[in-house]
């Protein structure tokens, strides 16, 4: 068989991560997500926004991709 331009789709299976909050915090991420449905007319978890919150602060953080990029690879 010939290789497709598409090749082999990364591992996409979720995983889950409980974490605990303080309550300023937790606050804080509530009023964003009614922020967020304003801006944008549709209402999100607080659960859905994290994940895009965190990519965002990481793809963000020129000082985390330097770094990275020093770490070894296995």
């Amino acid at each position: 068989m010939s290789k497709l331009k598409l090749g082999p789709l990364p591992d996409r299976t979720p995983v889950k991560l409980t974490i605990a909050l303080d309550p300023a915090l937790s606050a804080d991420l509530q009023d964003y997500a009614a922020v967020h449905e304003q801006a944008y007319g549709r209402a999100e978890t607080v659960a859905a926004l994290i994940p895009a919150m965190l990519e965002t602060f990481l793809a963000s953080d020129s000082a985390f991709k330097r770094a990275r990029r020093a770490l070894p690879t296995n």
